[in-house]
């Protein structure tokens, strides 16, 4: 009986610092978004203050624009990156994928899917092909991609990001291996 209360012990004394380690990725990555639309309303704030007079001063300028590329750095670490576990570890569209596989690309949320033809080329005009018009692609501001318009859908094709007419299948935009 001691020996198995010095196993459990011994176990729990192992094990606490893995599970500390082990905090979800996911709720920094929401604290990481917050803090970044924080510092978005500053800088409109802040840039709004300064063009009040009508006049910024070159202290003003240099001060908007590092405020700027803070947060253009910012984007960058919170956006969408396939090589950072971190950005799409706990991302329920993300659980299935375990690699790239040969012959297959991942549709974040549907699986992976066969290619359905390697020489077709996907740019505005074209239409995308029936089995792919229902890959929706559900959040679109997390890949860093702009809010479709009324009647147009982000769709997962072949790797990529298209952006195509709900009622017609036409292709008004891709953005090729986006992930």
């Amino acid at each position: 009986m001691r020996h198995l209360l010095y196993a459990a012990v011994a176990l729990a004394t192992v094990a606490a610092p893995v599970a500390a380690s082990a905090q979800p990725h996911g709720r920094e990555h929401r604290e990481d978004r917050r803090e970044l639309r924080e510092d978005r309303r500053e800088y409109r704030e802040d840039r709004r203050d300064a063009h009040r007079d009508g006049y910024v001063s070159g202290r003003e300028a240099r001060e908007l624009e590092r405020d700027r590329r803070e947060i253009r750095r910012g984007e960058r670490e919170v956006r969408f990156n396939r090589h950072r576990a971190d950005t799409w570890r706990d991302r329920a569209e993300w659980r299935g994928y375990r690699g790239a596989r040969r012959g297959y690309w991942y549709a974040p949320g549907y699986g992976y899917r066969p290619y359905y033809s390697s020489g077709y080329v996907y740019r505005p005009g074209r239409y995308v092909p029936v089995v792919y018009r229902t890959y929706y692609v559900q959040d679109p501001y997390y890949y860093g991609l702009r809010a479709p318009p009324r009647g147009h859908r982000w769709v997962y094709a072949d790797g990529n990001f298209v952006l195509m007419a709900l009622a017609t299948g036409l292709i008004a935009s891709v953005v090729a291996n986006g992930y």
